[in-house]
């Protein structure tokens, strides 16, 4: 008998699919990578939870998973780090127009109210595109970051 190549049952079952690749080309591994984005996506969801941009939640998230990770992960470590600083830096700025805002009996919120605009939303912008360059395995730095955490 011979053998029917049009036949379903005669024919042999296909190889199975390769694992995925776990290399990337950045060399840092997924785990690490998705640490580090939640680093930075965790200060989103700290303004969400907490008191808004330049409050004690946009910190608190990327020193939580820093004070975890940062033996045990170098790109997590690095990462979390940065986000850290630069919340840090962004509440700083956001507690001095405060206090230019009571120096002045209110008059400063005439430069208060547009500066916590854009730097509100710079803040936003420069949060997200870290989050998206530390999936990549880049590690980003924030502009006009004071490097207080080393």
């Amino acid at each position: 008998m011979s053998e029917n190549p049009f036949d379903p049952s005669q024919a042999s079952a296909p190889p199975p699919p390769p694992p995925p690749s776990q290399d990337h080309p950045s060399g840092i591994v997924a785990e690490q990578r998705q640490w580090a984005m939640f680093a930075h996506l965790s200060a989103i969801l700290g303004a969400v939870l907490t008191s808004g941009i330049g409050g004690w939640g946009t910190f608190l998230g990327p020193l939580i998973i820093w004070l975890l990770k940062k033996d045990t992960m170098p790109f997590v470590d690095d990462q979390a780090k940065e986000a850290l600083n630069y919340n840090i830096t962004v509440a700083i700025v956001f507690f001095a127009l405060w206090v230019l805002v009571f120096i002045t009996l209110g008059i400063g919120f005439l430069i208060a109210i547009p500066a916590w605009i854009v730097i509100g939303i710079a803040w936003l912008v420069f949060t997200i595109i870290a989050a998206i360059k530390s999936n990549d395995g880049v590690a980003y730095r924030y502009p006009f970051t004071m490097r207080l955490v080393k």
